[in-house]
């Protein structure tokens, strides 16, 4: 095992007091937040909630000119999380990156398996798209970002928008996505699941979210499994060096590299899969990184739309 893997004596110390135990066929059952019950970390200058394109959002603006517009899509797995839940991550989004983040809440699985969700994300994207005038940025400066199952719906929705043509995004986040199917055997995901993941889970949300039907090699369901990756936008890609989630994030990093996509990928050593949203120590440098990305890609794609 490499040096990546060895978790940090901070996070194993946290494990130690935060292990999760509610099955996720238990958990989603539970009430879903409309508050974070992290601190809220920034103050902005504004958070609205409205509805876009009849989904639910919540959009994030600081006081400055905007760099670029965010499309943030919540972990949970496809099947608990809320715009409520990670409000702290988007807010971090905005500030680190300068972007106004439009934060969605997109349906969830089991009683809106996929496309549901996906659907919603798509929907948004293109809403937030075609209204970059109102929000002060550039069509050219409009990019998706989600953790977890949320980077699944990420890569998810520029798959979709490049095989429909119409949107040129200027970047993907990836944060610990899910991109392999639930079937997946990549050692990361036997080695690290027992630390974040009761037994089961797994299958139980990989059921949960295709909704029982075979959708293993359906790329938008599990984009590692495209067939092509080629002409998607630009991806950062951050990892977590003890998350079983990471094998996949890093192979599909490789492969965008592979079909002459721009792509980048960061693992934090000893971290599980989670530490960004709980903001781990480690996470400051991450969403530094992350924001220091954004206004580069931002830059860019001005430049070249100029």
């Amino acid at each position: 095992m490499s040096d990546e893997g060895v978790l940090d004596p901070w996070v194993a110390a946290w494990l130690e007091t935060n292990a999760i135990r509610v099955p996720m066929k238990d958990m989603y059952t539970m009430a879903r937040p409309a508050r974070s019950p992290f601190p809220v970390t920034r103050e902005l200058a504004q958070v609205d909630d409205e509805i876009a394109a009849g989904v639910p959002v919540r959009i994030y603006r600081g006081a400055e000119r905007p760099t670029g517009l965010i499309v943030y899509f919540h972990g949970g797995a496809w099947c608990v999380g809320s715009i409520g839940l990670m409000d702290n991550v988007a807010r971090e989004l905005a500030h680190a990156t300068g972007a106004v983040v439009v934060s969605v809440e997109y349906r969830l699985a089991p009683e809106n398996p996929f496309p549901a969700g996906l659907d919603d994300c798509e929907a948004v994207t293109r809403w937030a798209f075609a209204r970059t005038a109102r929000f002060g940025v550039s069509p050219a400066n409009v990019l998706v970002a989600g953790e977890s199952a949320g980077g699944n719906l990420a890569a998810a929705v520029t798959l979709r928008l490049r095989d429909s043509a119409g949107i040129r995004l200027a970047g993907q986040v990836l944060i610990y996505p899910g991109l392999d199917a639930g079937t997946s055997t990549l050692p990361s995901r036997t080695e690290f699941a027992p630390l974040t993941m009761p037994d089961g889970d797994m299958e139980w949300i990989w059921n949960a979210y295709t909704g029982g039907r075979d959708l293993a090699d359906n790329p938008y369901v599990a984009p590692l499994r495209a067939e092509s990756l080629a002409d998607l936008p630009p991806a950062y890609v951050v990892l977590a060096g003890c998350d079983f989630l990471r094998d996949e994030g890093r192979l599909y990093a490789d492969r965008l590299r592979q079909a002459g996509v721009d792509a980048e990928d960061v693992c934090y050593p000893g971290q599980i899969h989670g530490f960004v949203n709980h903001m781990f120590p480690a996470a400051s440098d991450a969403f530094d990184r992350i924001g220091a990305w954004v206004r580069s890609r931002c830059d860019a794609a001005a430049a070249q739309s100029s």
